[in-house]
């Protein structure tokens, strides 16, 4: 039975699942329906955080342009350009035992590719989540509905996968950035050309 998650609400991942090791990230979304002109392509990507919650490296960035961090702790499925249908438009997947241990914290994120271009922003998406599945067992653990909080943002901080001791939690984030993924890139340390 899936733990679903509020703005602000943290949760132990590893504490209450021994062993879990493989976890998929599923985020999802739906476009409001009106017409901009142009298709929606909302991207998902993980940054992989040190202790003073910046990327290391350009590496530490996992996203359509990097589909993999070079541990294999973490890797994209792929870019969704689209949205359409039902369920995860775009899956990441976390290997625990993986993790570099300089690595203190991964944090999912979702932009809007070109929004400014074609003038989107999250205040013309709905039904927008993350939830993370075991990937032994298919079991969801966590789900957390972003709700309607956005008007004029191009990109989101989702939630966090961070450590606490030998175990990992979850913290269900939803904040918004204008400036889209240059902004996000500035927040977590890598410069974008």
């Amino acid at each position: 039975m899936a733990i679903n998650l509020s703005k602000g609400q943290k949760v132990d991942l590893t504490k209450g699942n021994p062993g879990l090791k493989n976890i998929m990230v599923g985020l999802g979304w739906d476009v409001n329906a009106f017409d901009s002109g142009a298709d929606f392509d909302l991207d998902a990507a993980a940054f992989m955080l040190g202790t003073n919650g910046k990327c290391l490296t350009d590496k530490e960035f996992v996203f359509y342009g990097n589909l993999s961090h070079p541990s294999g702790a973490v890797n994209h499925m792929g870019d969704n350009l689209t949205g359409e249908g039902e369920g995860d438009d775009e899956q990441i997947q976390v290997d625990l035992s993986k993790v570099p241990a300089n690595i203190e914290k991964i944090a999912f994120t979702v932009t809007i590719y070109d929004s400014e271009t074609r003038n989107q922003n999250f205040g013309q998406v709905s039904n927008a989540f993350i939830r993370l599945v075991d990937e032994a067992n298919g079991a969801e653990l966590i789900r957390y509905d972003l709700g309607e909080d956005f008007s004029i943002e191009t990109a989101v901080v989702v939630g966090e996968l961070y450590r606490n001791g030998a175990e990992w939690k979850f913290n269900a984030i939803g904040s918004g950035f204008q400036g889209g993924l240059a902004a996000l890139c500035a927040h977590y340390g890598i410069e974008v050309a």
